[in-house]
């Protein structure tokens, strides 16, 4: 009798442990790089269950000061301070101002609206600025829905 060889069935099969390896390598990499990558602007909303209007807030504060930051349509600063007129400043003025009133005022409130086509990229600016001239706390303005 002749010694018959066997014949082995070819299986394809795929290896996984190297790509679970690399994919453990990889969530490694994005977890220690996730922090680094994200940004954003330190703002200090006010926590309270309803919005306050500025009547309210004058009412509660007699020595009340509103500084009002408006971003125009072309990212430009408007500047009104105690209901005043409003003025066309540059960022480095809108930073020297607000510095300046803060000063006089510690406690004054620091209001920002932005017209309603304005790239959200000018309304962080703007809150940038405020950051840097050491504003605490901003109010975001904006007008009641009409039904």
């Amino acid at each position: 009798m002749a010694y018959q060889r066997k014949r082995r069935k070819m299986t394809a099969e795929i290896n996984v442990v190297p790509y679970i390896d690399v994919m453990l390598v990889l969530l490694i990499i994005f977890m220690v790089t996730a922090p680094f990558v994200t940004q954003g602007v330190d703002v200090q909303l006010p926590q309270t269950s309803s919005a306050k209007t500025a009547a309210d807030l004058a009412a509660e504060n007699d020595e009340a000061n509103f500084i009002i930051v408006e971003v125009n349509q072309e990212g430009g600063y408007r500047l009104s301070v105690d209901n005043g007129p409003k003025q066309s400043v540059s960022a480095e003025d809108l930073l020297v101002r607000v510095k300046a009133e803060l000063q006089i005022k510690p406690k004054s409130t620091v209001m920002v609206g932005g017209d309603a086509r304005v790239p959200y990229a000018d309304v962080i600016l703007a809150l940038d600025l405020l950051n840097q001239a050491g504003v605490d706390s901003v109010g975001l303005m904006t007008q009641p829905l009409e039904n």
